[in-house]
């Protein structure tokens, strides 16, 4: 890799920009409900959601916030509701890795939205998933009303919430309640669902009905401390288990709690001692092109990833488009499948596109992907994938059964598995390289990360055609300029809608990470994975050979 080239340095200066965006918005995200906000939040003697995590977290340990996004450019009706009102971090607390939840009372009391609901549900799965420990910092005006219909009754709403942690219990995976400010209605139920339950006097309460609601309801006149404070529920009803004098007595407290853990069970994932890359991994912002049209060597990027630069490739002859190999990050053995987006040669000597899936290349992920988990060795996925080959070749090539058989495989993968998309995750791609659908423990993109289920251009160019093709049975047709109009509205949205900021606003994706922070990254999801032993054997159900 020559570093002096032109485009290197075009692409290093694109992606730099990219990712300076990216940390300007982080900054907006973590101010949550503003400076006047949080200035009466100190005033009141609390501690913001983001201080109490960075509290608990155990220094100089690495951890990654889930969701930052979540919510992005959404509910500007109301305000906007940065990070969707809630700060989710996986990180080490008293030196057991876990998950904490915290609700950020700077955003609209903490209330519940949509994607607050959404990112919940998030937390809980990766706590499932992976056996983690769950601590929840409680701090919520309960369920945004104006937009109920959207949080309360549906499988995956609030009420989810409450029954996951009825089945962590059951799993024995611990979870710990702090009761640090408003905690009411069918939001009570998460704490005292919780294994143990924390309350900070005079901040927190928790009860079923306010002060308005029950003098509303029966008639009956009484205050906050009295119906739900610390005192009532530590000494009279026994519904929490301590009472803090402040927040930091009441951190202290979940990290003395979490410190007397008992062992936890592993998975046994293979790690070595780790080595740093041998190429720099600085050059991964020279070597991506931030367009993400232009081709590119991925071994190049797979080498500046991967410890010691090393890469035990498997059937490096057949189906180029995918590259897959045995190699270990941070120490960690894994399975590496990449798209590979350099336009190769294919075993024929024909032509293959780069980003492309072909049923050869299907075909060997696919084995690829069996022998790990014979061996129970974690798996990978590195997206830069525009989807199947199309046309009357590829389909009688069967490119469907083979494809179909590759997304089988992942589908039913009982190792841990973990998603970055790099670049394009369009179609088809996008599932049969591990997208959300099919279960990554974790999955995070990059600044340049873009996922519909078509690109831009092709997605304008097909409906154009059907406009067009609609208008010619009713004997009508577009002007040129009304076609270059249409094009470019359809592009628009396209661009739009595709970019990694809206995938994360929905929890398409976990994170949007700087690519340098890729090893790190899978490192610690990898450290979550080794915390859920894998019990299930791995079966495929039938595949077309």
């Amino acid at each position: 890799m020559k570093n002096s080239t032109l485009q290197f340095n075009k692409n290093e200066d694109a992606n730099l920009l990219l990712l300076s965006e990216v940390r300007r918005r982080l900054e907006l995200i973590r101010q949550g409900g503003g400076k006047k906000n949080i200035a009466r939040h100190h005033e009141r003697g609390k501690m913001t959601a983001r201080e109490r995590i960075n509290y608990l977290l155990d220094p100089d340990q690495p951890h990654l916030e889930i969701g930052a996004f979540a919510a992005w450019d959404m509910y500007q009706e109301y305000g906007g509701c940065p990070a969707a009102g809630v700060v989710v971090v996986m990180g080490y607390v008293s030196g057991r890795l876990c998950i904490i939840v915290a609700n950020d009372a700077t955003v609209k009391a903490g209330a519940w939205f949509p994607m607050t609901t959404k990112k919940n549900l998030r937390a809980q799965e990766i706590a499932m998933e992976n056996r983690l420990p769950i601590i929840y910092l409680v701090d919520s005006a309960g369920v945004f009303l104006p937009l109920q219909d959207e949080i309360f009754p549906d499988k995956e709403h609030f009420g989810r919430i409450f029954r996951n942690n009825a089945v962590m219990s059951a799993r024995g995976i611990p979870q710990i309640a702090a009761i640090m400010g408003s905690c009411v209605a069918g939001g009570a139920y998460l704490p005292i669902m919780s294994d143990e339950a924390l309350i900070v006097k005079g901040t927190g309460s928790v009860f079923l009905a306010g002060p308005y609601l029950v003098k509303a309801a029966i008639g009956e006149d009484t205050d906050i401390e009295t119906l739900g404070g610390a005192e009532t529920h530590c000494e009279i009803s026994g519904v929490t288990d301590y009472a803090c004098a402040d927040d930091r007595e009441c951190l202290d407290r979940i990290r003395s709690i979490m410190e007397k853990l008992g062992p936890a069970p592993t998975a046994g994932l293979n790690r070595t001692t780790s080595k740093p890359p041998a190429k720099s991994e600085r050059e991964l912002y020279g070597i991506l092109p931030p367009d993400n049209i232009q081709p590119y060597d991925t071994y190049e990027i797979i080498y500046r990833l991967v410890d010691n630069s090393e890469l035990d490739e498997y059937k490096a002859g057949y189906g180029k488009t995918i590259i897959c190999g045995y190699a270990r990050i941070d120490g960690w053995a894994v399975g590496i499948v990449a798209n590979q987006r350099k336009v190769v040669k294919s075993r024929k000597g024909e032509m293959q596109f780069g980003g492309v899936i072909y049923s050869d290349s299907a075909d060997k992920a696919a084995r690829f992907i069996m022998n790990c988990n014979q061996k129970r060795i974690p798996l990978v996925f590195l997206q830069d994938v525009t989807g199947f080959m199309v046309g009357t070749r590829s389909e009688h090539g069967g490119i469907i059964k083979d494809g179909a058989k590759l997304v089988n495989v992942v589908a039913n993968s009982v190792v841990p598995k973990i998603t970055v998309v790099m670049g394009n995750s369009y179609g088809a791609g996008n599932y049969a390289m591990c997208g959300k659908a099919y279960d990554p423990r974790f999955i995070v993109g990059w600044p340049t990360a873009r996922i519909a289920v078509m690109g831009g251009e092709q997605a304008a160019r097909t409906l154009l055609q059907i406009q067009e093709s609609t208008l010619k049975a009713r004997g009508e047709s577009l002007s040129e300029e009304q076609q270059k109009a249409l094009l470019k509205e359809i592009r628009q949205r396209y661009e739009h809608q595709t970019t990694a900021y809206y995938a994360a606003a929905r929890l398409w994706i976990d994170a949007i990470i700087d690519p340098l922070e890729t090893r790190k990254v899978i490192s610690l999801a990898l450290a979550a994975a080794n915390h859920a032993p894998i019990t299930q054997p791995f079966r495929t159900g039938v595949i077309q050979t």
